[in-house]
């Protein structure tokens, strides 16, 4: 279990953050600016000419330090894909039952109108057909969908929740209301669509637990997460 010491994507980000660039170099700069901007355009909508111009830096550093716009937006979302991930196992692996810790994933702190990062890379064509730039996807959202799962059958070992839940099925109900939530609340301009199906989810799990889950509070309005 992930939640016995040091949690794997601790143990990965930590790996990530020691071979990440020095603050301020060049390479640091070209891998945030090209972060910052697959989010806001997307991977077809990011030129390298727009990373240049964000990070500083001249024409040839690209080159210098990566093959070209796919390598550096590989290395761009790894970083992005990595951090979510990081993130999402501190909450997830905190103290409390298996409803306050799924349902502290649910109501984190999320800039929903600006959708997930990972997520926006789905939208992607030229990222999903490319095997490479997909795989950070897969790996993110088939951790996501273990690790609730795991959170999930945790609580039916210690009789928070019933039996009969199916601790996958679940999991990935909680990966797919979150991006789809992400989605429609994008399409209205409104984050209410997005918490209206965490707070319908949450009422769902709710029923399946054994004990009194408290009041779920409002979502959060802040940095990005899966």
């Amino acid at each position: 279990m992930y939640s016995q010491g040091m949690s794997k994507s601790t143990r990965d980000s930590e790996t990530t953050a020691a071979d990440a660039p020095p603050a301020g170099s060049t390479q640091e700069r070209l891998v945030t600016s090209t972060q910052e901007l697959l989010w806001e355009r997307g991977y077809v909508g990011t030129s390298p000419k727009a990373i240049l111009e964000r990070a500083g830096v001249g024409q040839g550093s690209m080159y210098h330090h990566f093959a070209g716009k796919s390598a550096l937006a590989l290395a761009a979302i790894r970083r992005t894909a990595d951090g979510m991930r990081a993130s999402a196992d501190e909450i997830l692996s905190a103290p409390g039952t298996a409803y306050d810790r799924v349902a502290a994933y649910l109501l984190r702190e999320r800039q929903v109108l600006r959708g997930c990062p990972i997520g926006r890379m789905t939208q992607d064509r030229d990222v999903v057909q490319d095997p490479e730039l997909r795989a950070p996807l897969d790996e993110m959202f088939g951790w996501l969908r273990q690790r609730i799962a795991e959170v999930l059958t945790e609580g039916q070992r210690r009789g928070e929740l019933a039996a009969a839940l199916d601790p996958s099925a679940t999991a990935a109900s909680v990966a797919a209301v979150v991006q789809g939530g992400y989605v429609l609340a994008r399409a209205a301009e409104d984050p209410a669509p997005f918490d209206a199906a965490v707070q319908g989810l949450l009422a769902l799990l709710a029923a399946q637990s054994t004990t009194a889950p408290a009041p779920a509070p409002a979502r959060g309005n802040g940095p990005a997460a899966p």
